[in-house]
């Protein structure tokens, strides 16, 4: 996953599958653009014992999006602000929110919703 991110991917993930005669196994999906894929490809062939990839394209539509920073009573938080028909909604970054909670020893979900109510002001 580290080297596939590292490379460009736009977004990788797993999950557990049952393959044919019940074997249990890992379903790797990797969102990467066009030009990427023989080097995404690569790296799943040297990583893992897959002897086939499948394929498909798909399309994508994506909201406008702008960054900002929110002042909450635990500190600066980076919050996207994505929007569609005159409507915007806060997102706050990962990131920033993980920090911010494992410094000041709180959960995660108390600074995430501070964050996306002050990006609501």
């Amino acid at each position: 996953m580290e080297r596939l991110l590292a490379k460009g991917a736009r977004d990788v993930h797993f999950f557990p599958v049952f393959m044919k005669k019940n074997r249990p196994a890992y379903q790797l999906n990797v969102i990467c653009d066009l030009e990427q894929i023989a080097a995404m490809e690569e790296i799943i062939f040297q990583e893992t014992t897959t002897i086939g990839i499948r394929r498909q394209i798909i399309e994508r539509r994506v909201l406008l999006r702008r960054f900002a920073t929110v002042a909450t009573i635990y500190g600066d938080v980076k919050i996207k602000l994505c929007g569609s028909q005159g409507k915007e909604q806060a997102y706050p970054e990962y990131a920033s929110v993980a920090k911010i909670a494992q410094e000041k020893n709180l959960p995660f979900a108390e600074v995430y919703n501070a964050a996306a109510a002050a990006g609501k002001k």
